[in-house]
């Protein structure tokens, strides 16, 4: 098995990366540059959505809709693209690198895998999953769930036209109730209120276990690329400082700590990757690799975030700097979708019950 990325998902990365990237100069310092940051426009969009103006970011999303970007997880005969989930881990890892606002996760990934399994074995029997599978791969609908208690809380339910709620075996059509603050602003956490059961039984708590894993991967790729974006605007503002006479990506303390975060994000990609392949084969590891990439993906960023706030200084502490965008995200996703403890504890599990050797 080889976790390399084809030359068509390497050109739709960079095909994505130009759609999010304006070609403007980030006014506080972000901006493309390269491999660095989304454009202006992107940066703009969050901070929009963080201060309650949607509209920008639903812009993006509408965009993202006709670049097919919607529509990858969700199944051909439903008017989707029934994409593997490697190709939705290429796209989950350029919009965490352009800071996109919304549900990404839920949307993209969560929610259409557990509407599919729904609409594949009939739960429903008003054909509301065919419906809302349609309206997501043409981008005319946003969704975002609950799992708890991995993922207690629905991201974005304010902003969104469908909100799930997976609870004691059931699948339940939910509203928004009460919010919580996130340390990200421009994301909003709302509790979800069980209105009407969808769905009930086994196969449900089945499907419930498939859409948390997706979903907790495409949050892994949202990190490696938040990871990426932190780096490259790490690289870019140590060859602009000066201090004492010399850039400050001279010196060697500023150049090894630049260099263990590559190394991090390096290490990690394959990890996604191979957790994608193993969800598409749909392996007994599956679940085990996801956990294992979430790790990795969510340690990487989280050294990223370190290393960008230390190189910065104290502009980094800023709310006026683009930083702090990356920096309260990656704080953000870490925990969601299972926090570290509890990944590693599936790995651990995983590993006891097998008995076999750490990979596969």
């Amino acid at each position: 098995m080889t976790c390399a990325r084809s030359a068509e998902q390497e050109q739709f990365a960079a095909a994505l990366h130009d759609l999010l990237t304006d070609g403007a100069t980030a006014a506080a310092g972000g901006g493309p540059g390269g491999d660095g940051p989304g454009g202006d426009g992107t940066l703009r969009a969050a901070r929009r959505w963080a201060a309650g103006d949607r509209s920008a970011g639903l812009a993006l999303w509408r965009k993202l809709a006709a670049a097919g970007v919607t529509a990858l997880a969700v199944p051909e005969r439903r008017g989707g693209l029934g994409a593997s989930p490697l190709d939705l881990m290429v796209a989950c890892e350029e919009l965490g690198h352009h800071a996109l606002p919304g549900p990404v996760a839920e949307s993209l990934a969560a929610v259409p895998r557990l509407l599919a399994a729904l609409d594949d074995q009939g739960l429903d029997d008003d054909g509301r999953p065919a419906r809302w599978l349609a309206g997501l791969a043409a981008g005319d609908l946003i969704a975002t769930l609950a799992l708890p208690p991995r993922l207690p809380y629905a991201a974005d339910a304010d902003a969104t036209g469908l909100v799930l709620l997976v609870e004691d075996d059931a699948v339940w059509l939910a509203a928004p109730g009460a919010r919580h603050q996130s340390v990200d602003q421009a994301r909003r956490l709302s509790e979800a209120c069980g209105r009407q059961v969808l769905a009930r039984g086994p196969a449900v708590a089945a499907a419930a276990g498939h859409a948390f894993d997706l979903g907790a991967l495409a949050c892994a790729a949202q990190l490696l690329g938040a990871g990426r974006a932190l780096l490259a605007a790490s690289v870019r503002h140590a060859r602009q400082r000066v201090q004492f006479g010399r850039a400050i990506g001279s010196f060697q303390a500023v150049k090894h700590q630049l260099a263990d975060v590559a190394i991090s994000l390096e290490f990690a990609r394959p990890l996604l990757d191979a957790a994608a392949l193993a969800l598409a084969d749909r392996g007994q590891c599956a679940a085990r690799d996801v956990s294992a990439a979430k790790i990795a993906c969510a340690g990487a960023a989280h050294r990223a975030a370190r290393t960008a706030l230390q190189v910065h200084g104290a502009i980094g502490y800023t709310q006026e700097h683009d930083l702090g965008l990356w920096l309260t995200k990656v704080r953000a996703l870490i925990p969601a979708w299972g926090t570290q403890a509890e990944h590693r504890a599936r790995v651990m599990a995983a590993l006891a019950r097998d008995g076999g050797p750490p990979w596969s």
